[in-house]
């Protein structure tokens, strides 16, 4: 019902600078919430930004002032511009679309995930 398609990453110097992006298809699904998370080997994946149907945005503290989330309106890509990159910002980057199909008063919710795009900040 849903194919999430990240792209973007790469290697950039401290203090640089990249932008992700999510190109999303959907079928017979309705996305309320899409944003991104990140993972680093071994660790759990975090949560990092979201933007909902409303245009609402919410970012993990980590990276408040420095990441900006937004999406195409109307469109099918939502993107994560990231400045002042810091080392600690490596990891992959998972873009996830929360949402649902109905029939009447059934609902069927789900959470999709793309599959991660490297970011990688070293010098």
């Amino acid at each position: 019902q849903v194919q999430l398609v990240e792209s973007g990453g790469g290697l950039v110097q401290p203090g640089g600078s990249l932008r992700l992006s999510c190109a999303a298809t959907v079928n017979i699904f309705t996305i309320t919430t899409i944003g991104w998370y990140r993972q680093v080997p071994e660790n759990e994946r975090d949560y990092v930004a979201t933007i909902n149907d409303d245009g609402n945005t919410a970012y993990a503290d980590s990276v408040k002032g420095r990441f900006t989330i937004s999406r195409d309106n109307p469109g099918n890509t939502v993107y994560l511009q990231m400045n002042s990159l810091k080392p600690e910002d490596t990891a992959v980057y998972y873009c996830t679309a929360y949402g649902y199909t109905h029939s009447g008063l059934n609902y069927e919710w789900k959470q999709y995930w793309g599959q991660g795009t490297q970011v990688t900040v070293s010098s």
